[in-house]
């Protein structure tokens, strides 16, 4: 057995690849800036240094363990070492804490209080650089960066993308595009993962949060919500409830008191998703034009038109849940105005999607997510975005009694649920396809290899006298090598799910920070848990979905749940 000595006490250690990880076994969380467990090992901010039994000091994220070792955390020393450091960061970073978006979440502002780090005795001569706020997703502001290289290591190793990188040499080195470009003039595809790990507000959601304030206030403007699975397995993060509970009826009382008129459930054009997906996917199967690449994730399929263009006709033309529901939203307010008017309801309709993507910012002003010239969805407000609104209006959600949804689109399966995890959606068709409720069957489509956190998952399921090939990838950079075998013929699926963010939507762009792998377990099963309690397990037995089929929907079906290709 192998063991080091930290703080005079022994800890065994087996695989673990360096010393930092051994340590916070031990129960001693050492900070850092520049260390993730899913990235490569940067080394560059030092405040993990350690001290060993003969004075030397080294970084312990980057330093392999050795049988035997005896190294110290906490000594005078290194106490000195880390505020140094922290007093240093802040004299190149601008210090507006309490207007900054992420104050109370910031990393380095919590740090220099545990470490008792009350004021900077360095100036800041850094001059002001401009704020690129071009994205319709992200806003980045280079005078809070501190140049820790989470954001850089994140868009290169999990997204393949290399939007950003360090540029320039000393005091004058600054994370951007390349050749100073604005991150809307790059391939960006909004999937906020850069904000996921900054540690700063150096990175932050662009917020539409006064947009929608201004017309919760308009008197002539009934404001509809909608909220995705992956939600409320998060929004209570920031309200002291338990990590991964389903709060949905909590948020829903939340949002009536804010001023929403009315609030429905995302998992209900899940449940649309599905059906038209299984369709689409059954048609493509009987004209020999597969694979078919789900459609749900707009992160994925901007990366698939920038990347790999000849392989978008293999997109599903289905539009995205939340873009289907804002159609079928806009769609019963044309058809049932004249209605609403006879009792007097002469209000035009906003659509307010609540989401826990950056992405779907971007997703709503596509030109295919408008009907008859009328945009679906009028703005998109993140799991955050929405947390902070519920504290501006005073109001402690953990405190708010359980409220139902609204009628009709209130009702949802729990295949619709799971959507916001990866392999979700491919479950949820594969019930649909499969056509049967019955436990034994549902367990054995769960058991066939699509759920888990794996970045890439493929299984292998019986369908009529054909076997299919399915394949199921979460995070950019494994998409693309997916597709690249795809292209080659090296690798062939007939149904592929991608998302753009590893594990999915519960680790989206737009959720309440910090997302480890506690929180990320915790969310997922969270999904799974709403799934074993639904009394609706296939989309199609959504009793609401087949009176929509039969009525609004009823010859607009592809009008308002697809795009054209």
């Amino acid at each position: 057995m192998k063991y080091i000595t930290i703080n005079n006490r022994k800890v065994t250690f087996d695989d673990e690849r360096n010393v930092l990880s051994i340590i916070r076994k031990a129960g001693i969380d050492l900070p850092t800036f520049c260390y993730h467990s899913e990235l490569s090992t940067y080394g560059a901010c030092r405040m993990c240094v350690v001290e060993d039994d003969r004075g030397r000091v080294f970084s312990s994220c980057s330093e392999v363990p050795r049988d035997g070792m005896v190294i110290y955390t906490n000594t005078p020393r290194l106490r000195n070492h880390r505020k140094l450091i922290l007093e240093l960061l802040l004299a190149s970073h601008c210090t507006d804490c309490t207007t900054c978006h992420t104050n109370g979440d910031c990393t380095l502002q919590q740090l220099a209080q545990t470490l008792g780090v009350s004021q900077a005795r360095f100036g800041n001569n850094h001059k002001d650089l401009p704020v690129d706020d071009s994205s319709d997703c992200i806003v980045i502001d280079p005078n809070k960066c501190i140049l820790c290289g989470d954001c850089v290591r994140t868009c290169e190793e999990i997204q393949g993308l290399g939007i950003i990188n360090f540029a320039n040499r000393g005091s004058n080195t600054r994370v951007t595009p390349a050749f100073g470009r604005k991150l809307a003039e790059t391939a960006c595809v909004g999937c906020g993962q850069c904000r996921v790990v900054c540690p700063t507000g150096a990175i932050t959601i662009k917020t539409n949060v006064t947009k929608v304030w201004e017309l919760l206030a308009d008197k002539d403007t009934r404001v509809v919500a909608q909220i995705a699975p992956a939600v409320r397995v998060a929004i209570g993060d920031k309200f002291g409830i338990p990590k991964g509970e389903n709060s949905i009826g909590k948020l829903v009382a939340a949002l009536r008191r804010i001023g929403f008129d009315e609030v429905y459930d995302t998992n209900f054009g899940a449940d649309l998703t599905v059906v038209e997906e299984s369709k689409e996917f059954v048609e493509r199967l009987e004209n020999n034009q597969l694979p078919l690449f789900t459609s749900c994730c707009p992160g994925w399929v901007k990366f698939c038109e920038e990347k790999h263009p000849n392989l978008t006709k293999h997109i599903s033309t289905c539009r995205s849940p939340q873009a289907m529901f804002g159609a079928l939203l806009k769609e019963d307010g044309r058809v049932n105005a004249e209605e609403r008017a006879k009792n007097g309801d002469t209000r035009k309709l906003a659509v307010i999607s609540i989401m826990p993507c950056t992405a779907k910012k971007a997703e709503i002003l596509r030109p295919e997510h408008r009907t008859e010239g009328e945009q679906d969805v009028d703005y998109v407000l993140t799991t955050d975005e929405v947390s902070r609104m519920i504290h501006e209006a005073g109001i402690d959600l953990k405190k708010m009694p359980s409220e139902s949804l609204d009628m009709p689109f209130g009702l949802a399966s729990g295949a619709g649920s799971i959507f916001g995890v990866t392999g979700g959606v491919t479950e949820a068709v594969l019930r649909h396809l499969a056509g049967s409720s019955k436990l034994c069957d549902l367990e054995d489509i769960s058991l066939t290899g699509v759920r888990g956190t794996e970045q890439f998952k493929e299984a292998e399921i019986a369908f009529g006298e054909r076997t299919l090939r399915v394949a199921v990838v979460s995070g950019l950079k494994a998409a693309d090598d997916l597709m690249k075998k795809i292209e080659t013929g090296e690798a062939y699926y007939d149904f592929v799910e991608v998302m753009a963010c590893r594990r999915g939507c519960i680790a989206g762009g737009g959720q309440p920070l910090p997302i480890g792998p506690t929180t990320k377990a915790a969310r997922f099963e969270g999904l799974y848990d709403i799934d074993r309690r639904s009394q609706i397990k296939l989309s199609i037995d959504n009793p609401i979905v087949k009176d929509v089929y039969d009525g609004l929907l009823k010859g607009k079906e592809h009008k308002l749940l697809h795009n054209e290709k």
